[in-house]
């Protein structure tokens, strides 16, 4: 028997969107986490950058700085047990929000035994099922169809799950992109598609690459509603992620989240960010860095310098001993190279 049509849904502007998001109402304590989480990132990632320059890290290695506040403030609103989180190449930012260990990490940027992913995957192909972190893919745009098949296991399973997947504004031209919004939407899975535009992909500005530069829309022909947030502020993040998690997990199906952020660095470690002048970054980071926000926002509520240094201390404490412990610890042995290929060993 003929499964009878769709019924023809309203024009999108005459249908339900999510509510405008407002910033998170965080207690003192909480302001505090997101600052250590994201000076923690702040800090690794300068390590790293160091390594990279003493050549102790191959390959290539993207750097997360002045991009903290999107993956602090988003998936501090996660479910760890159940929500998965999925990225592009630009990783070690979101292991380390998702309380993954440092010293794991750093392992796997120096290719080492110990790392996350045992040293075969690196600084862009990171992967840990125990934590529901999905990869670190660096095919550009890739992780989008693969988040899409994490969000309809999550529906299949029934597991009350939401997947979280980043991509960037270069990403978002990609054509695997829209393929997936559409499965999304006609399956109404449980998916945050997570846009982090730092404006520049690779090495060409939006307003080069994209003729249609407010990324939120992208989802409108699908029938995706979108929410352009103030990646810099890590309360404007949360909060989003909370108006988006509210409006998956009641069956709305896919949304979108535009995260207007920047990065301070080049693209990758071999770039020299010609593209743009020193006063346009200097800027970002004397007028909407996400540390400096939160540093603020503390002191207005009576903590005391000598504590904040006190945390500086123990964050670059911790982050020396993840480097040391990278440069110190074996590499895998040969026989790894037949591990993790097949589904089961032959």
């Amino acid at each position: 028997m003929a499964k009878a049509p769709r019924a023809a849904e309203p024009p999108i502007t005459n249908r339900e969107r999510p509510a405008e998001p407002q910033p998170y109402d965080a207690s003192k304590d909480e302001l505090l986490q997101f600052y250590k989480e994201m000076l923690l990132i702040r800090r690794f990632e300068e390590k790293a950058g160091q390594l990279y320059g003493l050549g102790l890290i191959g390959g290539f290695c993207h750097l997360y700085i002045g991009q903290e506040a999107v993956a602090v403030g988003l998936q501090s609103a996660l479910n760890g047990d159940t929500d998965s989180v999925i990225t592009g190449y630009r990783d070690h930012g979101h292991m380390l929000a998702y309380g993954i260990d440092p010293k794991a990490i750093m392992s796997e940027l120096t290719g080492r035994g110990a790392g996350i992913s045992k040293g075969k995957g690196g600084s862009m192909h990171m992967f840990s099922t125990e934590h529901k972190f999905y990869g670190g893919h660096g095919i550009v745009g890739a992780q989008v169809s693969l988040g899409t098949g994490l969000a309809f296991a999550h529906k299949y399973n029934d597991d009350g799950g939401v997947c979280l997947a980043y991509f960037g504004d270069g990403a978002a031209n990609q054509g695997q992109v829209y393929e997936s919004f559409n499965m999304a939407r006609l399956w109404d899975l449980p998916i945050i598609y997570v846009i982090e535009n730092n404006q520049y992909a690779m090495g060409t500005s939006t307003a080069r690459a994209a003729s249609e530069d407010q990324f939120y829309k992208r989802g409108e022909s699908f029938r995706i509603p979108g929410i352009q947030v103030d990646g810099m502020d890590v309360l404007a993040c949360r909060g989003a992620a909370e108006e988006a998690l509210a409006w998956v997990r009641a069956g709305k199906g896919p949304i979108i989240l535009e995260m207007k952020t920047y990065r301070y660095r080049g693209h990758s470690m071999s770039d020299p960010a010609k593209y743009r002048t020193r006063d346009e970054v200097q800027n970002m980071r004397d007028t909407a860095d996400p540390i400096d926000r939160i540093k603020k926002l503390l002191e207005e509520q009576g903590v005391q310098e000598d504590e904040l240094k006190s945390v500086e201390q123990a964050i670059r404490k911790q982050v020396n001993e993840s480097a040391d412990f990278a440069e110190s610890t074996p590499e895998p042995e040969a026989s790894e190279l037949y591990t993790d290929v097949l589904v089961e060993f032959y």
